[in-house]
């Protein structure tokens, strides 16, 4: 798989299907890394998933009709605070992994967000070193700590806050 063989693109309400598939996917095999839970979202009808890719901002990385990856994008609500943005719900399909999909990924939604807000922030599992890596490659800076942030199978996960500057070149 090279770099040229995938495309990058804002999933649609017709994606859904694709969508579902590679969420439930992440939801399982990265529980410990999601605010959601599969058997929350497994639950749900495939309206849900059509509903929010027409509400929010999903990019998907495809080669050919697969879909190897997905990034969500989020501004934050309020007057204060409209000047920021959330990276959310990042996976990549282990087969894509060594790809360079993730990269392309992030770097599209920070051209995206970068149309819309000043800073983008995300949150990362401390022990996911290789999203942590990927993340300061790409000028992502750490800036705290969430202790205790999400609890899976009675054990709970710290996550690492990062942010990186849009409005720097």
């Amino acid at each position: 798989m090279t770099d040229d063989d995938i495309e990058i693109r804002r999933l649609a309400r017709e994606d859904a299907v694709l969508y579902r598939d590679i969420r439930l996917e992440a939801l399982q095999a990265n529980p410990e890394a999601f605010g959601r839970t599969f058997e929350v979202e497994d639950a749900q009808p495939l309206s849900l998933f059509s509903d929010r890719l027409g509400s929010s901002i999903v990019l998907g990385a495809f080669r050919d009709a697969e879909l190897l990856g997905i990034v969500g994008f989020a501004v934050q609500q309020g007057q204060k605070e409209a000047h920021k943005g959330t990276l959310w719900g990042m996976y990549v399909r282990p087969s894509a992994r060594n790809a360079k999909v993730g990269r392309r990924l992030v770097e599209a939604i920070c051209n995206l967000a970068r149309q819309q807000v000043e800073l983008i922030q995300l949150s990362v599992v401390v022990d996911n070193q290789h999203a942590r890596s990927l993340y300061a490659r790409l000028g992502f800076l750490e800036y705290g700590v969430e202790e205790n942030a999400l609890k899976q199978a009675g054990r709970y996960y710290d996550s690492v806050l990062m942010a990186k500057d849009l409005s720097r070149p």
